[in-house]
């Protein structure tokens, strides 16, 4: 990420167009965000429109405005998103799913900063900056004729590519830190820290919906907590159910009642040893029980508290 860091310094300044891709839910409007507020139109609009949640009837008129009577319906002039944003930045998400009618028009700002509304014949000014973002291949879109030559290179002047979260490592850390002080503010719910098992599933896990997914599953977790901290079993079942931190887990978040209360007890016995640093007697009174009924527990599940002390006090 520090690369795209590096890009979004050095397009920002510029009027560039800007083509941001990545999967879905990678950040892609965040990117689109920091160009726009460190660039010289920050106190100018930034208008989103995602093309793909539009139908096809209503894009042109949601993006270049209408007259008054250019269809049923169009009971006084609108102006479109474009009007808006003058002075600032247009983000249009998933631009890969305009029709061609419409890729005609956008060629058109792209090229000369001018369009006409929707049934009317006076040219308005476009003064604004262009940033699209897709999750499809833009490529494959040309070669089959469902996207202009011409409108992909007008596109494709300043690409910047998002890599998924999966490969994005520390960003996992550093994000999830900022949507647990993010949550913790907005549902008043003062949680400090993530327990090291439950960061550590974090970082194993794969994360299909990226970004969105990720965000979504500490805000559950902040909701869920009530002792200042986020446990594993706090996570939602598609993150809880991978290898545990200091030997596997003996059942599977999906083997009934009965399963998941062994797999939410042995995901709190690892995280209290990891926390008194493999310290079984401070263990059991933190857990409210007896060294011995902690050890035959521990033993049951193949578990040695030896295992979390730190390696440097480990007897050889």
């Amino acid at each position: 990420m520090q690369q795209v860091k590096r890009l979004i310094a050095q397009v920002a300044p510029s009027q560039a167009t800007v083509l941001i891709r990545g999967e879905s839910g990678t950040g892609k409007e965040l990117v689109a965000q920091g160009i726009h507020y460190n660039s010289s139109r920050r106190a100018g609009p930034f208008i989103r429109v995602n093309c793909a949640a539009l139908p096809e009837t209503l894009i042109e008129s949601e993006l270049f405005g209408h007259e008054k009577g250019a269809f049923t319906g169009a009971t006084e002039r609108h102006q479109g998103r474009f009007e808006l944003a003058h002075g600032g930045t247009m983000f249009l998400d998933e631009i890969g799913d305009i029709s061609p009618a419409v890729q005609v028009r956008l060629l058109r700002v792209l090229q000369e900063r001018e369009f006409e509304r929707v049934g009317g014949t006076v040219t308005v000014t476009a003064d604004v900056r262009v940033i699209t973002a897709t999750s499809r291949d833009l490529e494959t879109l040309m070669a089959e004729k469902r996207l202009r030559e011409d409108l992909y290179y007008r596109l494709n002047v300043f690409p910047i590519f998002l890599p998924p979260l999966r490969d994005r490592g520390s960003d996992i850390v550093l994000l999830a830190d900022h949507f647990l002080e993010k949550y913790s503010g907005q549902h008043g719910n003062p949680v400090r820290r993530i327990t090291e098992h439950a960061l550590a599933l974090l970082l194993r896990h794969r994360w299909p919906g990226n970004v969105r997914e990720l965000e979504n599953a500490i805000e559950r977790a902040v909701i869920l907590s009530q002792d200042g901290a986020i446990h594993s079993y706090h996570l939602p079942p598609s993150v809880q159910a991978q290898p545990a931190v200091a030997g596997p887990s003996p059942v599977a978040a999906t083997d009934g009642l009965k399963g998941r209360v062994a797999l939410f007890e042995g995901d709190l016995m690892r995280e209290t040893l990891q926390e008194c640093r493999g310290n079984a007697a401070a263990a059991a009174r933190r857990l409210n029980t007896t060294p011995r009924i902690l050890r035959y527990r521990l033993h049951q599940m193949g578990l040695d508290p030896l295992s979390f002390r730190p390696a440097a006090h480990r007897r050889p």
